[in-house]
């Protein structure tokens, strides 16, 4: 943790020394051409100028692979033949909201400074394994649909913990704001997920 802290502090010394010089940034924007979006992150607390702690960077490491394996069981649904529309339905949902998150927090890390990969080993909750994805590849009709329920539910609930966490403990403004949608998003996703269940 402390080479995390030692590595952003200096990522920021960096890039405030930079600032003035600064061709452009990762997204391409370029200081004093988009004044629109340069007020908008400074009055948000700019995710660009590095300002985040350890725990936005751990939010994000995180989150994207656990974001990344929930767009591939959706697909897994996707591709299979005479599935429920409520389910197609759902999985269209997931991979419309997370996608998206996947290249939001790509361009924090990026923009921090940050690797994209975490070091070393971290558990994440609600992460299945390879023998549990292979088993809904495997299933068919009502018992795809339901194993599919069972684990993106459990699934969501490991990263509402993260999110939770970040919510708490983020210093980056856009990364807690992030975290509080994917908190709103994916509990009303797990109330659907349970109504389903429960019709099956």
């Amino acid at each position: 943790m402390k080479k995390i802290l030692t590595f952003s502090a200096t990522a920021l010394a960096a890039i405030i020394a930079l600032s003035g010089c600064s061709t452009g940034t990762e997204g391409g924007a370029m200081p004093g051409m988009d004044h629109g979006s340069s007020a908008m992150s400074t009055a948000q607390g700019p995710s660009i100028d590095g300002e985040h702690n350890a725990a936005d960077t751990m939010f994000a490491q995180m989150m994207l692979p656990h974001h990344s394996q929930a767009v591939e069981m959706s697909d897994i649904m996707l591709a299979k033949p005479g599935m429920d529309a409520k389910i197609i339905a759902l999985s269209k949902d997931i991979k419309a909201a997370q996608a998206p998150e996947i290249t939001t927090m790509t361009n924090f890390l990026n923009s921090w400074g940050e690797p994209t990969a975490m070091t070393g080993d971290h558990a994440m909750e609600g992460m299945m394994t390879s023998a549990d994805l292979d088993k809904l590849k495997a299933a068919e009709g009502t018992e795809a649909a339901r194993m599919f329920l069972i684990q993106m539910t459990a699934h969501h609930e490991g990263a509402l913990q993260m999110a939770k966490t970040e919510v708490v403990d983020g210093k980056n403004s856009d990364a807690v704001s992030l975290a509080k949608t994917i908190v709103s998003s994916q509990e009303a996703e797990i109330n659907d997920m349970k109504d389903l269940l429960a019709a099956l």
